[in-house]
């Protein structure tokens, strides 16, 4: 198994962003100063999670686009997995394609670089701006807004200004003017960069020519996170070259020796200034070939008109950003919420072409039917906890899309069911195979245009016949032995809800045989339990407990762990669909409640040899990464909800900042924000392949989502003080309305819910048997 530690091998020492850095960061996003107060990107401050270990990047991109057009300040290590991180100062160019708070690095295809005086061909290090193509900036000349990005690159006196389309990516260059300002400039164009795998560029083999005098085309196969990653492009300037040098493996070639080909491909155009000093530069890409990356680029950028490019791509950001509205009177709330909801609507990222063709799990190309699109990048282990229902709230229009995706990734991958896909690559990367979480979530609230027979196929295939890591185990004892498979209690946690998640396509479906012992499997959890200590923990083969036992340590041998990214404590608490048999397990409501009391009090130690992913920790609920983030509204199941509204407000309060540094873990393709924007809503889906949300606490007066088709879900939340964040009652559609928790069918035509809040706890809501949510119960399916 891959994992986003194993993967990388450490983290990189990067100290914290404080308030001095965001000071000096105050032009990144402020908003265009003409846009009106309704206009929801100018609330979007896309600085959170550029510093600390968020993993964002600045750039241009449209909701979901298949292009990222983002500067890149370095292109190794963990903090750099986006290809930039606020702490630099120095710019090695311009690529477009760029991965969104992920633990692992990759893309950063095609990088662009203008340039004035002496050409350098390599970029140097950020220590040595000087020695190559790299320049100096200041953030204080940085700004980012939905859909734009500019800077000025000090180092040359270079206005740098980009913007993007679905598949295509707009640049434009503004180069000094003025008496000493310089008659020619270039502009570099480095198919060598890449995300460095082993501190070595990525890049396998590529391709470069000169298509017409002022476009360039090519394309690459890369191996760093994805094995075999292979993207193309169509280059073309607004201004014809008077000369360009092509490299091939760090020597000049002559000029008519094309197409080249070889792991290190760069050129350098040369540009007459004289007459104008801004040069825009439109690059399409495309997962088939060069050729259909000039079609896109075609399509969608046919004109030079670098304003109108970027007026459409904020159009799409505000439709995006204004299915969900909000009113609240604090500022800081409202930029951490609007940042959510845009890094939550970057991925999965488009990974089709204008014509429909699509490079396939296969590495064939494929056709899409008309009105299908295909999409990569999706973080499954993470977003479908709390993104993917997320997206079937407030972007149902995709959610077909995304399922027939992985549907059609299942059949084509060599690997099966999707895990993590990148770009036509199955990565690998963590545990589970929740691509059946997803699609069974959309076939359970009854989304149409999915072909869930195909999909039950390729997930009866993984759950029923597939060796695949620990399965076969799995399914002859019971769990997965420690001493014979890595990672083998999370795993089987894993396993257990991808069960519980095609349970509910069996049953939709007719297969109520399947659909039995799928629901009766996914209870090996269970198998995990020392009573005599109320903890998970690992087994051996024969049986026994393994030992020396701790559960802060990630396992107990120095052969491999034992869980993933996670210990014993967080673990113990990793059941999302039988809360009530994780209850009756652990002796009933009274030890349970005291167990998850001491979760969070626990102090906050580590071993010296855990991942850094385990971070944003109380006690031992770590924030920071996903296996935590139901756990706080468990308390619902066992009767007292007012503990998980206390608890949820903090989190909401402390985990997320308005700052670089404002996230504590991996923005990871949008679930950490998915967590702050459905919590803040006052609901999470603790299981949301059920369809069920549990209430939490509203953090804001008043919510209104649109559900597409003219329904919307209304929220309004009533209280004396901001600080109230105890329900004392609801109405449900204007009815009172006392359970704990309520299902996706309640709301899928529109819905008004009103909260009454207070500063003290109501000890009786949600507090009686029947007001509870329901657990392992297949019956809304």
């Amino acid at each position: 198994m891959i994992s986003r530690r194993t993967f990388l091998g450490g983290v990189s020492a990067v100290c914290a962003v404080g308030a001095t850095e965001t000071s000096a960061l105050g032009k990144i996003i402020e908003g265009t100063k003409t846009a009106p107060p309704t206009d929801p990107s100018s609330f979007v401050d896309i600085k959170i999670g550029t510093g600390g270990h968020g993993h964002t990047f600045p750039g241009a991109t449209v909701p979901f686009g298949a292009v990222q057009l983002s500067p890149d300040t370095f292109n190794d290590q963990w903090d750099w997995c986006s290809g930039y991180h606020i702490s630099d100062t120095s710019i090695m160019g311009f690529s477009h394609t760029h991965l969104s708070g992920t633990g692992c690095g990759d893309l950063l295809d095609f990088l662009v670089m203008p340039g004035t005086g002496e050409s350098k061909i390599v970029p140097g290090p950020r220590s040595n701006p000087d020695a190559g193509y790299r320049s100096r900036f200041s953030h204080d000349d940085e700004h980012a807004e939905p859909g734009f990005y500019s800077v000025l690159l000090s180092d040359y006196g270079i206005h740098a200004e980009l913007t993007a389309t679905e598949r295509a990516g707009l640049h434009r260059y503004t180069f000094p003017t003025g008496k000493n300002a310089p008659a020619t400039g270039h502009i570099i164009v480095d198919l060598e960069h890449s995300y460095a795998y082993n501190g070595q560029s990525g890049v396998v083999t590529a391709s470069l020519e000169h298509t017409a005098a002022d476009t360039l085309a090519g394309g690459r196969t890369t191996k760093a996170w994805g094995d075999g990653r292979q993207i193309y492009f169509t280059m073309q300037f607004s201004q014809r070259p008077t000369r360009t040098v092509f490299y091939q493996e760090g020597a000049e070639v002559p000029a008519g020796a094309q197409p080249l080909t070889g792991k290190s491909l760069k050129c350098v155009l040369f540009f007459d200034l004289a007459h104008n000093p801004v040069i825009l530069v439109k690059t399409g890409i495309s997962g088939v070939s060069a050729e259909s990356a000039a079609n896109n680029l075609k399509v969608e950028i046919p004109e030079w008109d670098f304003d109108a490019v970027r007026r459409s791509a904020r159009n799409k950001w505000n439709q995006q950003l204004s299915r969900i509205s909000i009113q609240t009177e604090n500022e800081t709330h409202r930029k951490i919420f609007y940042a959510a909801l845009y890094h939550a609507s970057i991925g999965p990222s488009l990974f089709d072409d204008a014509d429909g063709r699509y490079r396939g799990m296969d590495k064939q190309i494929h056709q899409l039917a008309h009105n299908q699109h295909n999409y990569t990048a999706f973080s499954l282990w993470d977003t479908y906890r709390a993104a993917h229902p997320m997206y079937t709230l407030m972007c149902g229009d995709r959610v077909p899309d995304f399922a027939n995706t992985l549907i059609r990734m299942a059949e084509e991958s060599p690997s099966g069911m999707p895990v993590w896909p990148l770009q036509g690559c199955e990565t690998g990367t963590m545990t589970g195979y929740h691509s059946a979480a997803v699609i069974a979530e959309a076939c359970n609230k009854g989304v149409t245009g999915v072909d869930y027979e195909r999909a039950y196929k390729v997930m009866m295939k993984r759950a029923m016949v597939d060796d695949y890591r620990g399965l076969g185990y799995y399914r002859s004892k019971g769990y997965i032995p420690c001493d014979l498979e890595e990672e083998s209690v999370s795993k089987t946690f894993e396993y257990c809800y991808d069960d519980w998640s095609i349970a509910h396509v069996a049953k939709k479906l007719g297969h109520s045989d399947d659909a039995a012992m799928l629901v009766s499997r996914s209870r090996n959890y269970r198998n995990y339990y020392d009573r005599s200590i109320n903890l998970a923990r690992p087994k051996l083969s024969d049986g026994e407990w393994a030992t020396p036992f701790s559960p802060i340590e990630m396992g107990t041998s120095k052969k491999w762990r034992d869980f993933t990214e996670s210990n014993s404590w967080q673990t113990t608490f990793g059941i999302q669909h039988d809360a009530a048999g994780l209850i009756e397990i652990m002796g009933g409501q009274k030890l349970f409640l005291a167990k998850l009391d001491e979760l969070f009090d626990q102090p906050s130690t580590l071993p010296a040899d855990a991942p850094p992913d385990i971070a944003g920790l109380v006690g031992q609920y770590a924030h920071g990464n996903e296996p935590s983030h139901h756990i706080a509204y468990l308390y619902v199941y066992a009767g007292q909800p007012h503990k998980t509204q206390n608890r949820v407000r903090m989190l909401m309060e402390t985990m997320y900042k308005a700052l670089p540094d404002g996230l504590q873990g991996n923005e990871d393709v949008g679930q950490m924000s998915a967590w702050f924007i459905m919590s803040s809503m006052g609901f999470y889906s603790v299981d949301p392949v059920s369809g069920n949300y549990i209430f939490g606490t509203p953090l804001f007066d008043n919510v209104t989502l649109q559900l597409g088709g003219g329904k919307k879900l209304e929220i309004t939340a009533h209280r004396k003080s901001p600080s109230d964040q105890y329900i004392q009652s609801i109405t449900f559609n204007g009815k009172p309305y006392t359970r704990s928790w309520f299902n996706h069918r309640d709301i899928v035509n529109g819905a008004r819910i009103v909260f009454q809040m207070g500063s003290e706890p109501n000890l009786e809501f949600g507090s009686k048997t029947e007001d509870i949510p329901p657990s392992l119960n297949l019956a809304g399916a």
